[in-house]
């Protein structure tokens, strides 16, 4: 690294989503990053509340060294990381800046820097920067011969179905895999066309199962943990469909202009508290956390996945949603802009070059 040069870290973690967003933003500053993997342990949110500043939640050994010369920049998301970011600034004297992408659980006072997006409540101030979608990097570059090949003889149009999972109080159960299925497949049926199923790390596997038998033999599916081709398919599919709680594959998809479905993943019944699926750790504790928590910590996804119906850059995936001639919404977002609008800001944060 020359001497003029900013030294700067990303720290992720084991959310792809968190750290899409992360990359992105680093690669849109233009100069060059060190990438530190943080291994968070099982019992880390007690340390990290009853301390706040410190590495007592992480497992050290199989993390990333962290250690001197320390960062210029710190770019982080997701709570898990706070601290590392907190105690890696502490190290440096007070030296390091710190960028967060979401909603950070710390005081706001304590960032340089926070790019947020609407499911989170933060209020308008200095150092918040407040964008509509989550940050991504644009695909680049030639498809690989590989995927090309393999879905050049597939009917037109080809419709790529991109599944998440469990997030906050959606909880994917195999009769929503099901449903989806069910729904995607009749959605190409009546184009003519294929779909191309990809699963996430956060799809249960007996719901992707449930799925694939609903879409039936005509679909082509990609369980997670074998060849994906989930990269692929942002250039090569003519439309999407994906599940309304990821917020980066919403993103992702709005971003390529192509018409975009949404699944809803919320609950049929609203007595959620008799189907036991929602007392499950995560879901339960997301209510409890939205009920009786500040408003600065509540989230609700529901806010982006109706900015973009209402934009006209996506519909609700219902039992006779079609690809008609004309398309369906194919409003190019601005999240290019945005991205460019979020390196701007990190910039000004950084040592004169």
């Amino acid at each position: 690294m020359s001497e003029h040069e900013p030294n700067i870290w990303c720290l992720l973690g084991r959310k792809a989503g968190d750290n899409t967003q992360v990359r992105a933003l680093a690669e849109a500053l233009g100069v060059r990053f060190t990438e530190k993997q943080i291994l968070a342990r099982a019992y880390e949110l007690l340390p990290h509340l009853l301390l706040r500043v410190t590495l007592a939640g992480i497992d050290r050994g199989a993390s990333s060294e962290l250690g001197p010369p320390w960062p210029d920049l710190v770019i982080t998301a997701g709570r898990r990381n706070e601290p590392v970011a907190r105690w890696i600034r502490r190290q440096s004297g007070g030296h390091t800046r710190l960028v967060h992408i979401g909603r950070p659980w710390a005081p706001l006072e304590t960032w340089d820097l926070v790019v947020t997006t609407p499911q989170y409540f933060l209020p308008r101030q200095p150092n918040i920067l407040h964008n509509r979608l989550p940050l991504h990097r644009r695909l680049e570059g030639e498809v690989p011969d590989h995927w090309r090949g393999r879905f050049e003889s597939v009917p037109r149009p080809l419709i790529a179905l991109l599944v998440g999972g469990d997030s906050g109080k959606f909880v994917m159960t195999d009769d929503k895999g099901r449903r989806l299925g069910q729904l995607a497949g009749g959605l190409a049926q009546r184009a003519g066309g294929s779909l191309v199923c990809v699963a996430s790390p956060r799809t249960p596997a007996s719901a992707f199962a449930a799925l694939a038998a609903g879409a039936g033999d005509a679909a082509h599916c990609f369980p997670w943990g074998g060849e994906n081709p989930y990269q692929a398919l942002l250039a090569l599919a003519d439309a999407f469909v994906v599940t309304g709680e990821s917020m980066s594959m919403l993103a992702e998809a709005a971003d390529s202009g192509k018409p975009l479905f949404i699944f809803d993943m919320a609950d049929t019944d609203p007595h959620w508290w008799q189907q036991a699926h929602n007392y499950r750790y995560k879901p339960l504790s997301h209510r409890m956390a939205m009920r009786f928590g500040p408003r600065r910590m509540r989230r609700d996804v529901g806010r982006i996945q109706d900015a973009l119906v209402e934009a006209g850059r996506a519909i609700w995936l219902t039992e006779t949603s079609e690809l008609s001639a004309n398309g369906t919404p194919t409003a190019q977002c601005e999240s290019s802009a945005e991205l460019l609008r979020s390196a701007q800001a990190v910039r000004r944060l950084l040592p004169p070059r």
